[in-house]
């Protein structure tokens, strides 16, 4: 019990630690003013508003990419930019926002071809279709101004 009690005081501490950290609050503001972005903007197309869109995937602009852009600017702003560190950030902003709209923008229009053919199939004969989720991945667009938005966003931060 003692070794649960002490487990937990540090846990405490670790997000006191998280919490008051100004890269943590970049990250957070970046990907919630992303988010809160594509709200609108669906709100504005369909007259309702989505709160899936605060964590799925797709749309504009890129959460994702404003959430990694925030992180690898705050961390170059702290550390400095040749840090291997904030290289690291930099790598893992590259990748997330490549493979945004790379593999599951192509994951994407495979399950709309996909989900065609299954209407096709319904069509002829009575089975249960089961739809795939089509909106997976972002336009290149979508993905430089999300990372826009991390990189604005870490800059007003550290101003």
């Amino acid at each position: 019990m003692e070794k649960i009690v002490i487990f937990l005081q540090g846990t405490g501490r670790a997000f006191a630690e998280i919490f008051s950290s100004r890269i943590f609050w970049a990250c957070f503001t970046a990907w919630f003013l992303a988010a809160a972005i594509k709200m609108l903007i669906y709100y504005r197309q369909h007259k309702r508003l989505n709160f899936r869109l605060l964590v799925g995937t797709g749309g504009m602009p890129s959460s994702h990419s404003s959430f990694v852009m925030a992180l690898a600017t705050s961390i170059g702003m702290e550390t400095g930019w040749s840090n291997p560190v904030f290289l690291l950030a930099l790598g893992f902003a590259i990748v997330t926002m490549n493979d945004a709209q790379g593999v599951r923008r192509a994951a994407g229009h495979q399950a709309s071809m996909l989900n065609r053919i299954v209407d096709d199939m319904y069509h002829q004969k009575p089975i249960k279709p089961a739809r795939l989720k089509e909106l997976l991945g972002h336009t290149p667009i979508q993905v430089n101004i999300g990372a826009f938005i991390g990189v604005a966003t870490a800059l007003l931060f550290y101003a």
